[in-house]
């Protein structure tokens, strides 16, 4: 009977402090934090002498609207930046045009992804693999942390104070990580557990135009998940300019109408366009010094 009721306090006990820490934790390294991917943003720095003509150059060329500018502090350090968001259908940036030195490691980070719960989502990544670069901090009008990932991924995860709703994307952009096989397999599995992603494709004979190696060939993996689309282009690092330096692909419908569109508005064609199957696709610089890929794609 003296067992029975030490179980039974025990059971009770168990209930009242609620599961093991190694069972919370399991679940926080489970959950999935992501929002949806008009939150998700490229990260662009430029000069402030180059930040208006930069943003009136890309929403020309995408369509679109913008944020109202302003100079803020968003480092926990000092610093002070022009700062605007520019909503276009085919991906939202957040551009950057310090009027300070630019603190460490800031200008390193490819993305902001906004989370539904900044600790638990940061707490999620390290154990997915990922080191806090910049423990959590506050921004006026939430708080950041920024992560780097295997193979020296750098993002920032970022709350905001007040829930923002913006609309849907008219075509999700592809976060665009280049790697060599010694770094891929070990991001592609630690950003899909974190994720909640799936491999919608892994063509390990891709063609190599895709990081200006014509006529070669390239591993590529096409990953969705809540956080939008990701290509992992993964070569042998001999690449040349601009081939990597580019960060985020945006898919428009018609790629030669928008190119033309882009350099009406100030943009140069750095290459293309080449094929790569039903991929059509172009580098583009815009005023800044901001490079994309910008693509379309043919319907099967």
């Amino acid at each position: 009977m003296k067992r029975h009721c030490l179980t039974l306090l025990l059971a009770a006990a168990a209930i009242a402090i609620g599961p093991p820490a190694s069972a919370r934790d399991k679940a926080a390294a489970t959950a999935d934090f992501s929002v949806g991917p008009q939150y998700d943003t490229t990260h662009v720095y430029v000069d402030a002498a180059d930040f208006d003509r930069f943003i009136a150059s890309f929403v020309a060329t995408f369509g679109g609207t913008t944020s109202r500018q302003g100079v803020f502090q968003v480092t926990p350090t000092p610093s002070q930046t022009m700062s605007q968001l520019a909503l276009t259908p085919a991906g939202t940036i957040s551009v950057f045009g310090f009027k300070t030195p630019i603190p460490y490691p800031f200008g390193a980070e490819r993305t902001g992804y906004l989370v539904t719960d900044l600790d638990a989502a940061v707490d999620a990544a390290v154990r997915n693999g990922a080191t806090r670069l910049v423990e959590a901090f506050p921004d006026p009008i939430g708080r950041d942390a920024i992560v780097q990932w295997p193979g020296g991924v750098n993002m920032q995860l970022y709350w905001h104070t007040t829930k923002p709703s913006y609309a849907p994307l008219g075509t999700v952009p592809e976060n665009r990580v280049y790697l060599t096989a010694d770094a891929a397999d070990v991001f592609i599995r630690h950003w899909l557990a974190f994720s909640h992603g799936r491999v919608l494709a892994d063509d390990r004979a891709a063609p190599g135009d895709e990081v200006g190696q014509p006529g070669g060939t390239i591993r590529r993996v096409s990953i969705s998940s809540g956080y939008g689309k990701m290509a992992v282009l993964v070569s042998n690092g001999q690449l040349p300019w601009p081939f990597g330096r580019d960060m985020t692909g945006y898919e428009v419908v018609d790629l030669s109408a928008t190119l033309e569109k882009a350099k009406t508005a100030g943009a140069a064609v750095l290459a293309g366009p080449w094929t790569a199957g039903r991929r059509k696709a172009a580098m583009v610089q815009f005023p800044g010094g901001y490079i994309a890929e910008i693509h379309s794609e043919s319907a099967e």
